[in-house]
């Protein structure tokens, strides 16, 4: 069966009856969104503020292929797991994005029996989250050009307007264009564009947020532009930061549903991880750890991104730190990392596989050795994996300094990650040191990138065109003490989306870098790397249909 007919077959229970049964909530902690849904009071956290925190495992993986990881799916079936070896755990994960949902991604609620339910909810709208927030974007987009066409106060030159529009959707076409056409009545002519919704500050500032308090200040210290005498402007001098929380009130709160098994989920937020900081809300985090022993989160794509700005961006602003990290890789993806074709991925190669394994020694040790984590391996079983290939990797992690656990989570659901449950379970009960950050709040920006650059991605030298280095040294005499977030293809450790494996010795190009001030960091923009996807000739969308009894099919 596929992920969605797996999904309109699961049981699933009344929202108000698991948050009672399994995490202790009264009816009026909860906003149901109809049975199966609902969105959590944030009055939670005042009322469980003397709880001690569960623990907190990280979830990620080795650089991303087509062949697939299943980070998703692996941190669902993990926390399945664990509640099945009778540890009280509560996974925490991203709202998908409809972009890659109708492009080449398809659906993102987890894979096979370990998935998180009502399926087709959770990748269509589902709380109206994602709406919530391209609205309060783009209410600040239209206040900007209404402020300079009644009269400009703020002397806002228009060539330097920061704050560009946002839409969920993967439309190419919106890249650049031209707004204010038509007259004087339409506005005032300028160059603008659009970016997908998950590359939003408001994005940003709404996962980072701890409050609806923090969520309209940083709002309000939005960076929209420049005067004309280059005086830097910001959202709450025009008054519009009010307005913007008022649209995220509701969304802010936690948004509460199942796994297939029947098992609390958080999914709450989803910046996208290559161009933004990729990790679940910081409220949703911060109350899972509240409500539950052991707290199941991942970070997108592979641990060069998403890991490192979960512990750089989220971990420094939110004051929460992993207990260890899980990383996910496949038999199939460390043969692409190893130089084989997509249609040579089925068959055995194991000098392609210990090829490939670079690819996940290079993530090991800068979880281990550069962040100070603990680590376990998680090999996310395919059909068509051989034992030979399993053990090569079994015995490669055991020299890396870690251990591999076979999981089928995919096709059995918990039971498939018992032995990694058990595994996760021994690890958390020893003694551990603290997760390190990188690098310092001090240390200036462009030091930053190269920090994050050269002991991450293995890169031998950072370059960039002198007006860029001329942008950095400006922003950093200001806001030298944020953290950067990188933004650069997923696929690679390199800026090179064709350099598999372990890339080392290369360049590693800055584009651009762009002050997220409400956010609180800098993104730098590496290679070609795009803020509004486009689709594939074949997108997902062509197989995504409703029939007359209003079953979907094809999401996923």
């Amino acid at each position: 069966m596929s992920d969605i007919q797996i999904a309109q077959q699961a049981t699933m229970q009344e929202v108000s009856q698991l948050a009672e049964q399994r995490l202790g909530l009264a009816p009026q902690h909860l906003e149901p969104y109809g049975r199966y849904k609902a969105k959590v009071s944030l009055d939670v956290m005042t009322e469980m503020a003397d709880r001690p925190d569960g623990k907190l495992i990280l979830v990620t993986a080795i650089s991303p292929t087509p062949a697939g990881e299943g980070k998703t799916t692996t941190t669902i079936g993990l926390s399945d797991a664990l509640n099945r070896i009778g540890k009280q755990s509560l996974v925490c994960v991203r709202e998908p994005s409809m972009g890659p949902c109708f492009g080449l991604k398809g659906g993102a609620a987890g894979g096979g029996y370990a998935q998180v339910v009502p399926m087709e909810d959770i990748n269509l709208h589902f709380t109206g989250d994602f709406h919530a927030i391209a609205s309060a974007h783009n209410l600040l987009a239209a206040m900007i050009d209404n402020h300079i066409h009644h009269g400009n106060e703020l002397q806002l030159d228009a060539r330097k307007i920061a704050w560009q529009r946002v839409v969920d959707m993967n439309d190419r076409a919106l890249r650049d264009i031209v707004v204010g056409m038509g007259g004087t009545a339409n506005g005032f002519l300028r160059q603008d564009r659009f970016d997908i919704v998950v590359a939003s500050e408001v994005m940003a500032i709404f996962c980072l947020s701890n409050s609806l308090h923090e969520l309209k200040q940083r709002l309000g210290d939005i960076l929209i532009g420049y005067s004309t005498d280059g005086t830097p402007r910001y959202a709450h001098e025009i008054k519009a930061h009010g307005a913007m929380a008022a649209l995220l009130k509701e969304a802010l709160k936690p948004n509460l549903v199942q796994t297939l098994e029947n098992n609390p989920a958080f999914v709450h937020g989803g910046p996208f991880a290559n161009i933004a900081h990729g990790c679940n809300s910081v409220v949703s985090t911060k109350m899972a750890l509240k409500l539950s022993d052991y707290v199941v989160t991942e970070a997108g794509f592979g641990a060069d991104l998403g890991a490192e700005k979960f512990i750089n961006i989220k971990c420094r602003k939110a004051g929460i730190k992993p207990d260890m990290a899980v990383v996910v890789a496949t038999v199939k993806a460390l043969k692409y990392h190893g130089g084989l074709a997509l249609k040579e991925l089925a068959e055995e190669n194991l000098g392609a596989l210990q090829a490939g394994l670079a690819n996940l020694q290079k993530h090991l040790d800068n979880l281990q050795q550069e962040f100070g984590l603990r680590c376990v391996v998680a090999i996310n079983h395919f059909v068509q994996d051989s034992d030979e290939e399993i053990a090569l990797i079994e015995n490669a992690v055991k020299q890396m300094g870690a251990e591999a656990i076979l999981a089928r989570h995919w096709a059995e659901g918990g039971a498939g990650a018992e032995a990694l449950a058990h595994k996760v379970v021994a690890m958390l009960e020893q003694d551990s040191t603290a997760c390190d950050f990188l690098y310092p709040d001090e240390m200036g920006l462009w030091d930053k990138i190269g920090e994050v650059a050269k002991r991450l991605y293995g890169a031998d030298q950072v370059v960039a065109e002198k007006k860029v280095l001329d942008k950095i040294a400006m922003l950093n005499e200001q806001h030298g003490s944020m953290p950067v977030c990188m933004a650069k293809t997923p696929y690679s450790f390199s800026s090179d989306a064709a350099l598999r494996g372990a890339a080392s010795n290369h360049t590693l190009t800055v584009r651009d870098v762009r002050l997220s001030h409400g956010a609180g960091f800098v993104v730098v923009l590496c290679g070609d790397v795009m803020t509004m996807p486009g689709l594939p000739k074949r997108p997902a969308a062509e197989r995504i249909d409703i029939d007359d009894d209003g079953t979907i099919t094809g999401l996923f």
